[in-house]
């Protein structure tokens, strides 16, 4: 085998699948949308802006499916979390609302994590069941209405403020991906989150508390939940039970896409980030296109199956 063919042999060509797709469907609106503004420097920043939550909440999915579990209550926990935030912010200043979001988003992972790592029950139906609770909360909490952000503080924090001329919401994206990375690669934490992903039979015999880490996980995607109910509220200056609602299926695609395995033991928060601009690309351009929201769904959709099945073929480990 000659040496261009043993260093192609030892790339993992999936992990590069989601940049190629990038590249392809951006280049596809490009043409496609040449005269739509497409690339003009307002939709390609608006993407970015509107992708913020989700890529969040992406990376909290990252470390639950890189050990092996699943969350699928992050969405409406974001959107309670939005609610609990502004209506704190009615009669109180900017940090009793950032902590009482936060702490509710941890507090929901927290619940999932106890049910999941000391009652053992299957992480699939502890988050379906509390999706629905929370979901239910949500609804209860804000009366079906919409409640108005009026905080300039909050706001400016979370939503339309600036640092140096970067929007406040770019700069927290880029915060949670860096801290994702790091923590992931470059700690003991992330090292034992992968190697539980990847066998947790072998995990507990070499010492790694497996049930912590389990509880770790879903903790974090709560609270990466509670931090995006903050910039949603901050973004569009208000909260309502719908926040997050269809962001289940897009943070799962973005984060399988981008090349986090379902079966654990492989993650990249790199490639979430990169997947949830893809996700919110397709949006942008679907919508710009003329395409419902119908077909977008049925698109996304497409892509989550794609995504599962190369995952899937992967080789056994």
């Amino acid at each position: 085998m000659t040496p261009a063919r043993a260093t192609l042999a030892r790339v993992d060509l999936s992990s590069l699948a989601v940049y190629a797709g990038f590249v392809l469907v951006f280049l596809f609106f490009s043409v496609m949308l040449w005269d739509n503004g497409f690339l003009s420097s307002r939709n390609l920043s608006n993407i970015v802006l509107q992708t913020a939550p989700a890529t969040v909440m992406a990376v909290g999915l990252v470390f639950v499916l890189a050990s092996g579990e699943i969350d699928l209550s992050f969405g409406a926990t974001t959107a309670l979390t939005a609610i609990l935030a502004a209506m704190t912010l009615r009669e109180a200043p900017l940090l009793p609302g950032v902590i009482v979001a936060l702490g509710a988003g941890a507090g929901v992972g927290l619940l999932n994590g106890l049910l999941v790592a000391r009652a053992r029950m299957p992480s699939f139906l502890v988050t379906l069941a509390t999706m629905g609770i929370v979901a239910g909360a949500a609804r209860q909490a804000s009366d079906l209405q919409s409640i108005p952000v009026t905080n300039d503080a909050f706001i400016a924090l979370f939503g339309s403020g600036r640092l140096l001329g970067v929007p406040s919401l770019i700069l927290w994206t880029v915060a949670v991906v860096l801290a994702g990375h790091v923590a992931l690669r470059h700690t003991r934490f992330g090292a034992h989150v992968l190697a539980v992903g990847d066998n947790p039979r072998a995990a507990l015999v070499s010492g790694i508390r497996v049930a912590r880490v389990r509880l770790a996980v879903l903790v974090l995607s709560g609270t990466c939940a509670g931090l995006a109910g903050l910039l949603y509220a901050g973004r569009v200056q208000s909260a309502r039970y719908t926040l997050g609602e269809t962001d289940l299926m897009t943070v799962i695609a973005a984060v399988i896409v981008g090349g986090t395995a379902l079966t654990g033991g492989r993650a990249t928060i790199l490639g979430a980030l990169v997947g949830s601009l893809l996700m919110g690309m397709l949006s942008n351009g679907l919508i710009l296109m003329g395409l419902s929201v119908n077909w977008q769904m049925i698109v996304k959709g497409l892509i989550v199956l794609a995504a599962v099945a190369i995952s899937l073929r992967e080789p056994n480990r």
